[in-house]
């Protein structure tokens, strides 16, 4: 692909103990497609778990997405977030906004300025984060949750569970600084329709109500990229083309 090609470049930010690996699918029908497809994986997870220290944090995770994206100077991008990872493209708009095309949010935390990930989640659930790393993450860590409490397909359970590792529970506890950079991009939230106990549908349906924002649901467990690769492709396709449609119009 040119510098000239307006098509956008789509960068897919993994949730907590995932990493790049559990997009191969996504990006692989995106490219398949004629777009171009990036799943960075963030220090201390996936093929880069043996960089963890106790100095990871939500700073480091968003340094490692901006640092991605500046050094392969890439522009026209969908910014895409599982999970946890919609904080971390929330604080990454903030701070590359200008080679941005818009936001997906795949059955993400959507965090307000301030919050934590553990602050966005319903009550008592980020208690139980840090009771787990206390319990069995040596006080920083906390261990893996199991595939099948995301739902997702039985084939694929063991392969998740195998590639899954401890995540530092400070990425969860720092909040998050946003000063608007976000509402001034085309947004998407993706909500997984097969993981109702997830608590997500509330977030779904409160920006259903709000300007800016495309609401979408699809079949599949938390893990959508893993569960629906093509359904997934197909509607961050769906967001990201009448986008870049605009941009180029200007």
């Amino acid at each position: 692909m040119t510098q000239s090609d307006t098509r956008p470049v789509f960068v897919l930010v993994h949730g907590g103990w995932h990493g790049g690996w559990c997009y191969g699918r996504t990006t692989r029908a995106l490219w398949a497609r004629g777009f171009e497809a990036h799943a960075p994986t963030l220090t201390g997870l996936g093929d880069r778990a043996h960089l963890l220290n106790r100095s990871v944090d939500l700073d480091c995770h968003i340094e490692d997405v901006v640092r991605f994206i500046e050094t392969e100077d890439l522009r026209r991008v969908v910014l895409c977030g599982h999970s946890y990872g919609g904080v971390v493209i929330s604080g990454v708009a903030e701070r590359v906004c200008e080679r941005l095309a818009g936001l997906s949010f795949i059955d993400a935390l959507v965090p307000e300025d301030g919050q934590s990930l553990i602050d966005s989640l319903p009550e008592g659930r980020g208690q139980r984060f840090r009771e787990s790393a206390a319990r069995a993450g040596f006080g920083w860590l906390i261990p893996p949750v199991p595939a099948e409490y995301f739902n997702v397909n039985e084939q694929d359970r063991d392969w998740v569970d195998r590639l899954c590792v401890p995540h530092p529970l400070a990425c969860f506890e720092q909040p998050v600084r946003l000063a608007g950079a976000r509402e001034s991009l085309p947004r998407q939230y993706i909500l997984a329709a097969d993981f109702a106990s997830s608590g997500f549908g509330p977030i779904a349906e409160r920006l259903r109500k709000a300007p800016g924002w495309r609401v979408d649901a699809l079949r599949g467990g938390h893990d959508l990229m893993v569960d629906n690769p093509q359904g997934l492709a197909d509607l961050l396709l769906a967001h990201a083309l009448p986008a870049a449609s605009r941009e180029a119009r200007g």
